[in-house]
């Protein structure tokens, strides 16, 4: 006898406490591939990192609610499996939430606000109803009715593109009402054509928009275009690009907003707005360390295979001087100090589109040669895109070796809610005053950014000068291991 078969929503988990939406990124199966519990189903962008969500359950795969790219709330349902009907508790555990998400849709379809504009459930597009929040800020934006844009995705389901489509058709899409396109151009945002001067060209295989000689002659007119995805080395690749409409004078385009940007962006204005900061530098004397470095870089990159680099020795003489002085190792929290025993150094690593923070954890612990493999490891998984929410999470203070890009002065933003952050400069040889004599000696400038609130002048200082101290302390005895 044939096992019973039944239906079930799988949900967007809540990867981390502070996380209420995520990006699916790729979906590692499709409708029919058989899935195993705990096999992952796809590859989701968050505003720390990305992430891969297995399956709770084993099964079979249904419909893919949710396109590539789109962004979706945590607790809404992202595809459908077919898994046994005996698989009850695995089932259930995965259907509690989807029922509640429904009971709320409910309960939201009742209020005048959203009855007015619900349209008549069609049983033949389950979807049809149920918009992600990338798809109600793009219709907000433009002004436009949901109601009367026809959807494309599964089960009727409207996406992002689909929106993108009406908007360039100028809301004259198929089965849209006079009303509704009226409605659109009325609420358009002030400067913005409710039509797009390039709507009817068509790159030849049915999709609207501009070939790479045409969006090339398009900015040369000055008509600003979208492009997906941050790129700070080169130019925005041509095929990714959106018209938004015609303008004079110079040519423009704008930058999708990803969700590590926009995490960014988040954490920045945080910092800055909660956070009095104060700012102060100390010049150390490298010589010494650079000439151990030198000493052993070769035999420890034949030993372990990989670099020893400046920030594995800076870090070290940081953790040591937080041991002297642990309220570098504090946050702040309203009536009280709250100071971290555990010394958990988040490092600064710069991709192409962002900057990411991976922490090293129990930092003090730790031998030099101990420090270099957790910097190489975490800023190969960084530049990959394979760190984990564990990696980014219970940092204490901030290090950034800015001097890997040649910079001599930063005055960087504090780590919230960190109490402080420490750049370590670029070595540049200088003349300096030694015993009344002149000599060449290799320099650089250690920057700290400090709470206010937590961190005056004079323990800051004494916490420099002591960094200055073990940095400045290295001879060619010393060991890495």
């Amino acid at each position: 006898m044939a096992e019973r078969m039944k239906w079930i929503e799988v949900i967007m988990p809540q990867l981390a406490e502070s996380l209420v939406s995520a990006t699916i990124g790729k979906w590692l199966k499709k409708p029919g591939d058989r899935v195993e519990q705990y096999e992952p189903i796809c590859e989701v962008i968050t505003d720390k990192v990305n992430a891969e969500i297995p399956s709770t359950v084993d099964g079979i795969m249904g419909d893919l609610l949710v396109e590539e790219g789109t962004t979706i709330a945590v607790g809404e349902a992202i595809c459908r499996m077919q898994v046994a009907a005996s698989n009850e508790e695995a089932a259930e555990q995965v259907t509690q939430v989807s029922q509640q998400q429904e009971q709320v849709q409910q309960h939201a379809s009742h209020s005048p606000v959203a009855a007015s504009n619900t349209a008549a459930h069609d049983p033949n597009q389950p979807m049809r109803n149920r918009y992600s929040p990338a798809v109600q800020s793009l219709a907000a934006e433009h002004g436009l009715n949901l109601q009367s844009i026809q959807g494309t995705g599964a089960g009727g389901r409207i996406t992002r593109k689909d929106v993108l489509t009406f908007v360039a058709q100028g809301g004259n899409a198929a089965g849209s009402s006079a009303q509704a396109s009226s409605a659109a151009v009325q609420h358009a945002p002030s400067g913005v054509p409710s039509a797009s001067p390039f709507s009817g060209v068509n790159r030849g295989n049915g999709e609207m928009g501009l070939t790479a000689g045409e969006a090339i002659s398009a900015s040369d007119a000055g008509v600003p275009v979208r492009h997906s995805g941050i790129h700070l080395t080169e130019s925005p690749k041509i095929p990714q690009i959106e018209v938004e409409g015609g303008g004079q004078g110079r040519s423009e385009y704008f930058i999708d907003v990803t969700p590590v940007r926009n995490a960014i962006a988040r954490n920045m204005r945080q910092s800055v707005s909660e956070i009095p900061h104060a700012w102060t530098m100390i010049e150390v004397d490298v010589t010494n360390l650079v000439m151990l470095r030198n000493k052993l870089k070769d035999e420890f990159k034949r030993k372990e295979g990989i670099n020893l680099t400046y920030l594995s020795f800076m870090m070290k003489g940081v953790v040591n001087a937080i041991k002297d002085f642990p309220i570098m190792n504090s946050v702040w929290a309203v009536d009280k100090i709250i100071v971290k025993r555990d010394i958990n150094l988040s490092m600064a690593v710069g991709t192409e589109d962002s900057v990411l923070t991976p922490v090293i954890k129990h930092a003090d612990q730790r031998n030099i040669a101990g420090l270099a493999r957790e910097v190489d490891e975490l800023a190969r998984k960084t530049r990959e895109g394979t760190l984990k929410l564990d990696h980014m999470q219970g940092g204490t203070f901030t290090v950034n070796n800015t001097g890997s890009f040649g910079s001599i002065l930063s005055q960087p933003i504090i780590n919230y809610p960190q109490a402080a952050i420490l750049t370590f400069e670029s070595i540049v040889k200088k003349p300096v005053v030694i015993n009344d004599m002149i000599a060449v000696r290799s320099m650089a400038n250690l920057c700290l950014s400090l709470d206010h609130r937590i961190l005056d002048g004079v323990i800051s200082g004494r916490f420099l000068q002591r960094v200055k101290e073990n940095l400045e302390g290295y001879t060619m005895e010393t060991k890495v291991y």
